[in-house]
């Protein structure tokens, strides 16, 4: 979907033209869900910011000053909206209430506790020299990587129509940078 594109459904919708505020949440959807992505949201917190973020579309709808820029506004209030979810995690304290830490599971062993905390704590480690070794990757590659990891996936059209990048190179450059991480990775030893 290109600006143009954009600015006329942004414009038929303020009108009140149902088919085009449709077109508008289903062109510009996996935009908004790439951006919730990138800031690794649990499912229930992106669906959150998926839904905070077109609320406040809708309540901003006629004052958008660049009609045609609605993707830049999702993406930046996206990315506004993900950064305060995360904040209000990082307020969430441990608790010291006896009741609640004194609580096991009858059906696991001390044993099985330690070896799926030893597991949990291994997969949590490869998670995070996958994500290091994805940020030393170049902008191109993690933009582009970002807007193919939404939910439901984009169209290659709409990569193109994103990113500026020409259709037929979406492949081959997702391949080049999927073989550079995985070369990273290797390298570091963690696949």
């Amino acid at each position: 979907m290109d600006r143009s594109d954009v600015g006329a459904l942004v414009q038929s919708a303020i009108d009140g033209d149902a088919a085009a505020w449709k077109a508008l949440v289903e062109g510009l959807s996996p935009l908004v869900w790439s951006v919730a992505r990138a800031h690794r949201l649990s499912d229930a917190d992106a669906h959150e910011v998926y839904q905070t973020v077109w609320f406040r579309f809708a309540q901003h709808l006629g004052r958008i000053r660049e009609p045609q820029k609605a993707g830049s506004w999702l993406a930046s209030t996206a990315r506004h909206e993900s950064l305060k979810v995360i904040k209000s995690l990082r307020r969430l304290t441990p608790t010291d209430d006896p009741q609640l830490l004194d609580r096991v599971s009858e059906d696991r062993t001390p044993e099985q506790s330690l070896l799926d905390s030893e597991e949990a704590a291994a997969e949590s480690e490869r998670i995070r020299h996958l994500w290091q070794e994805f940020e030393e990757l170049g902008d191109r590659c993690r933009q582009l990587l970002r807007v193919l990891m939404a939910s439901p996936p984009p169209s290659y059209q709409e990569v193109s129509a994103a990113l500026g990048i020409a259709v037929g190179s979406i492949g081959p450059l997702r391949q080049r940078c999927l073989r550079r991480l995985r070369a990273r990775l290797e390298a570091r030893g963690a696949v």
